[in-house]
């Protein structure tokens, strides 16, 4: 038997026009277009204005009329900018590498091993998260100070090798994890550090991507402690480059912009690079 597929649709009811479904939609989308530039708007006039002559800054134009590079030469020749980009990512994946391994261990001890006064240890570790860097930043220094540690990048690190943050992100994956397999894996007699790199750790992907993208994008953006423990601009990050172009004078919004914008290369890179894997680890592990 066959069937008219033309004469069914004809036969078919129409489906009636839900205006509250078509503006609904359109709000929505209409709400995403505006928040999306908002959200852009500030980098685009980031990028506009360090191509703007310096007779052009204050201009209310949205792209500047004679486009000029002399901004970004600027930059390069009063910065060793490349050296400090290459500082500055050398310390954020350093830092963020290492809060994911103490975090990673600290974590499995708290959830796989029963010991007298854990629970306190994890409150402590809870608390600790609640006291700002800057609290800290002096007995830190007088430290770096006392092991030689000054003007180095391994003075950038160290201090932040760990972080409460870490742990709690990964206690409370590990703490969902399921108990029996780790139990299956110890009656075939793996221990504990076989069970973690290779049976928990590789199940926490997301919660360990999540957790690697903040602590990077919040070390590259750190500036009280570099600025505290450098001495010379060539082993200083990004974040201290960018205040050379502030001054009591006034500021050079050219050169300051355009000092913005390289160091805000890296990251957009990075992101336009890993965007799904990044989004795909946020949306599974819970992080908003």
């Amino acid at each position: 038997m066959t069937i008219d597929i033309e004469a069914a649709r004809a036969a078919a009811p129409a489906r009636p026009f839900d205006v509250r479904r078509l503006s609904r939609k359109a709000a929505l989308h209409g709400t995403m277009i505006l928040l999306s530039l908002v959200a852009v708007l500030p980098i685009y006039w980031m990028v506009a204005t360090s191509l703007r002559p310096a007779n052009d800054i204050f201009s209310s134009s949205l792209w500047p009329s004679a486009p000029s590079p002399e901004n970004y030469r600027l930059v390069l020749e009063s910065l060793p900018m490349f050296r400090m980009l290459a500082n500055t990512v050398v310390m954020a994946a350093a830092t963020a590498a290492l809060q994911v391994l103490t975090g990673l261990l600290a974590a499995y001890a708290l959830t796989r091993w029963r010991f007298r006064f854990s629970g306190t240890v994890h409150a402590l570790i809870a608390l600790s998260w609640l006291v700002p860097f800057q609290v800290t930043m002096i007995p830190n220094y007088v430290l770096a100070t006392r092991l030689g540690l000054l003007d180095t990048l391994t003075g950038l690190v160290v201090p932040n090798a760990a972080a409460a943050f870490a742990v709690l992100i990964l206690y409370n994956a590990m703490k969902s994890f399921p108990r029996e397999v780790i139990e299956a894996a110890r009656m075939d007699g793996a221990k504990h550090w076989r069970i973690l790199w290779e049976i928990v750790t590789p199940n926490l992907r997301a919660a360990i991507a999540s957790l690697a993208v903040l602590a990077f994008i919040s070390a590259w953006n750190e500036y009280f402690w570099p600025l505290l423990l450098s001495r010379k601009i060539e082993n200083s990050v990004v974040q201290i480059g960018l205040q050379m172009f502030m001054a009591q004078e006034g500021n050079l919004w050219g050169a300051l912009m355009a000092a913005a914008t390289l160091a805000s290369l890296p990251i957009l890179v990075i992101y336009l690079i890993l965007q799904r894997q990044v989004i795909e680890s946020f949306m599974k592990s819970g992080l908003k």
